[in-house]
């Protein structure tokens, strides 16, 4: 096992490179150079390179043999009309799973407890929204995780929708009212009423893709 301290030392530098690539301190497609950011954050390369090889998982850096790595591009207008369309394939097929697997009232109070967001966290940057895009990310894999389905919550999670989106922009509009289109998704589920579950997920899901939309037509 690794000592205590160790492991936090990792989850450390993880979370402080995350923030400057999602703040975009480290730019879309840039080289990393590994000595010069375990300089900046005043660490050896080691955790440096375990924080990368954890966000390459992410998908938010690639390695390249014998050249290293590198952050990712951002999502083109193509590539985030893909993401969103394999998230409407799989995230409704989980909510109506979820509805008919006659969850007990703890899986429902999880469930409820997760789809709650945060508000602003009075920060700037990526630290602003990391709290909620955590929750969220929470709530929707949680919600693929009760649907029974392995492979399914698998693939949800795999996506790492949130990072990619957040990545891009993170409308304001998100505040208040994804949380209340995560509750219309729980009510559904927990009356056991499948389609109602897939319909509440598909309009969440649709919606925040229009709220996400803008930011393309300004680029």
């Amino acid at each position: 096992m690794q000592p205590a301290r160790r492991i936090t030392l990792t989850d450390d530098v993880y979370a402080a490179v995350q923030a400057l690539i999602m703040d975009h301190e480290v730019q879309p497609g840039a080289r990393i150079n590994i000595d010069a950011l375990a300089r900046r954050l005043a660490v050896s390369p080691t955790p440096v390179r375990e924080a990368l090889a954890r966000l390459e998982s992410d998908g938010l850096v690639s390695k390249t043999p014998l050249v290293g790595y590198a952050a990712t591009p951002l999502l083109t207008r193509a590539q985030f009309e893909e993401l969103v369309e394999m998230r409407l394939i799989l995230e409704p097929v989980a909510a109506a799973r979820a509805a008919g697997a006659g969850l007990d009232a703890t899986d429902l109070t999880g469930l409820r407890a997760a789809a709650d967001l945060p508000g602003p966290a009075g920060a700037d940057g990526f630290a602003a929204i990391a709290a909620f895009t955590t929750q969220d990310a929470r709530f929707h894999h949680t919600l693929a995780g009760l649907s029974g389905n392995r492979m399914l919550h698998d693939a949800v999670v795999r996506l790492r929708a949130h990072l990619h989106l957040f990545r891009l922009h993170f409308p304001a509009a998100h505040y208040g009212v994804s949380a209340r289109e995560h509750h219309r998704v729980v009510d559904a589920v927990s009356t056991g009423d499948a389609d109602a579950a897939a319909t509440a997920m598909r309009d969440h899901l649709t919606a925040a893709r229009d709220r996400h939309l803008p930011y393309f037509e300004t680029r």
